[in-house]
């Protein structure tokens, strides 16, 4: 429990009496209700997904680099991306920004790009938690990274090259050797879908002859054994796969061309011809025997993504906490934005439907909403300024006092050490369904630079608590908040009016202890005096015990 100095204190900083100019809360490119795109700050794209001790870590291409070296402007023409972006939730609608990862730096000079992550993680023979990232290096090759402590990193190359390039047994003839897509069985073997690109000088439209798969050696780290060309109908990138009901599931996206021959393929079924540009799956159960493979057609339709075109062009299906979420693309930030830039992606997810006995995958429509939150947030545990549902004026960018590991990240944007986001004059985070339960009694911040913070519970709603602050280096600032006004579930706004090189870090909530009745209602307790029982005025100005204050009776220790 506060010292009761301590709770006037918070009943006075709550009051409006702050006459200083303010910035105005930053713009919102994201609906403040929405889901999609998960990040309000970063682009990314070709989303990948691994769950592991009740969290869910997505991974994706770094358009972000890409828009930096642009200086944020023209179109992303991928060149410059040689880092993957990490997100991770427990609830799916406030995500953790944990940074990039240099994948350029960690496998020296034969990696050009780092595209289209694929990762999985598996328990090795001696019991031990291993993470792998498969991505394509560039257009012509596809690579592996390594760790052995935690979905995060720090990791590490297996490889002096490229897993899998070009003149490997199975491999040729294939025109993009690219966007890998992996999973793990049952029994613990690996898999790795690949390939992409225009039909072969052997191929057609229908046949482009571009999609492989092979198995993986125990090490994860190669090739067993030859690839094998999958009968995939107008393929033409974003493999994936998934182990569905004891089935592989493959999925692709296909090319933007016409649709002939479609009546010549006998595995048609009743499906149509898939349209342009959509996401199609096949299923086996014996995934080297390329007859075994039966199309089922299409379950994402390319509708342009939100209206917005360019959407969904790689997706990644996933499994956490028993509901299936569909992971892709679009460029509805950027179009939100609209600076002009062109082509840099924004990772979406929307609840998808999978029967796991038939495995069908229902058809999706995207949309904005995107997905409903699994448990509500707790403001009792010690959260990550990153953490956020949304957020206007965030900047990742322009670091120059994180504790970066030089031998493994090199970025200019890179924060996978020390993270803390750095706030501009305006600029605001939103938690979604923040859970105060009874009510809390304090607000502890960690922060560096100068400025005021605001806590709100809507974007231009009046301040519920306000500090000023000034500190040379870190440091955590602590101010009491009103209990009848932080309870229940709310959304929570941490904004910054004012912000002179400020980097917030962290935040928590503790919970009022207090014993307040506030039924009692004394005559006079409005006035801010403190009154003992009887309704007697209490000179001592560091009272102990039993009193009345404002109307409620309150311990004071």
């Amino acid at each position: 429990m506060k010292p009761f100095h301590a709770l006037i204190a918070c009943c006075l900083m709550a009051l409006p009496f702050q006459t200083i100019a303010q910035t105005a809360p930053a713009p919102n490119y994201k609906g403040l209700s929405d889901g999609n795109p998960i990040s309000a700050s970063v682009f990314c794209a070709d989303p990948t997904a691994l769950d592991y001790n009740g969290r869910l870590y997505v991974y994706g291409t770094n358009d972000h680099q890409q828009y930096i070296v642009n200086k944020k402007s023209g179109s992303n023409g991928y060149g410059n991306i040689k880092s993957l972006v990490v997100f991770s939730t427990d609830d799916m609608v406030n995500w953790t920004f944990h940074g990039t990862i240099d994948v350029g730096k960690v496998c020296g000079s034969w990696c050009g790009q780092s595209w289209a992550p694929s990762a999985v993680w598996r328990k090795n023979t001696a019991g031990k938690d291993e993470f792998f990232i498969y991505f394509a290096n560039g257009g012509g090759s596809v690579g592996v990274i390594k760790s052995t402590a935690s979905p995060l990193g720090p990791f590490n190359s297996p490889n002096s090259q490229a897993m899998i390039r070009h003149g490997m047994a199975g491999v040729d003839p294939c025109n993009w050797v690219f966007d890998p897509g992996a999973v793990v069985d049952s029994t613990g073997q690996g898999w790795i879908a690949f390939g992409g690109g225009d039909p072969q000088s052997t191929g057609s439209k229908l046949w482009p002859g571009n999609s492989r798969i092979a198995k993986l050696a125990k090490n994860m780290t190669s090739i067993s054994g030859s690839a094998v060309n999958m009968p995939a109908p107008y393929l033409f990138e974003a493999s994936e796969l998934n182990i569905i009901g004891g089935r592989f599931v493959y999925t692709y996206n296909t090319s933007w061309s016409d649709r002939p021959d479609w009546n010549t393929y006998e595995k048609r079924g009743s499906n149509p011809a898939p349209s342009a540009c959509s996401m199609c799956y096949m299923v086996s159960d014996t995934p080297l025997d390329p007859d075994s493979w039966e199309y089922r057609g299409e379950y994402v339709p390319n509708e342009g993504t939100f209206g917005m075109g360019y959407g969904n062009n790689h997706t990644h299906l996933h499994k956490f906490q028993n509901n299936y979420y569909l992971f892709y693309h679009s460029t509805v930030l950027e179009s939100a934005m609209n600076t002009g830039a062109s082509g840099f992606r924004s990772i979406g997810v929307n609840k998808a439907t999978v029967n796991e006995r038939t495995q069908k995958i229902g058809k999706m429509t995207l949309n904005k909403t995107g997905v409903s939150l699994i448990h509500n947030l707790d403001p009792y545990l010690l959260q990550q300024a990153e953490t956020m549902a949304n957020s206007g004026g965030v900047s990742y960018e322009d670091f120059s006092n994180i504790t970066k590991v030089t031998s493994k990240n090199t970025l200019g944007n890179d924060a996978s050490q020390n993270l803390q986001v750095q706030m501009q004059p305006g600029a605001w985070t939103q938690v979604r369904k923040v859970d105060f339960g009874t009510g809390a009694d304090s607000f502890t911040i960690r922060l560096k630079g100068a400025g005021k913070v605001e806590l709100r519970f809507g974007k231009s709603s009046a301040a519920k608590a306000t500090l000023d602050f000034e500190a040379r280096a870190f440091q955590d600032f602590t101010i009491s908040v009103d209990p009848t006004q932080f309870k229940g579930i709310r959304d929570l706004y941490i904004y910054f009016p004012e912000a002179n090189n400020a980097f917030f870090d962290s935040w928590q909530f503790t919970k009022d202890e207090q014993t307040v009745v506030r039924s009692i209602a004394v005559h006079g307790t409005d006035d801010g005096r403190i009154y003992d029982l009887s309704g007697r005025s209490v000179r001592n100005t560091k009272p102990r015990g039993l009193y009345i204050y404002k109307g409620k009776k309150v311990v004071v220790k």
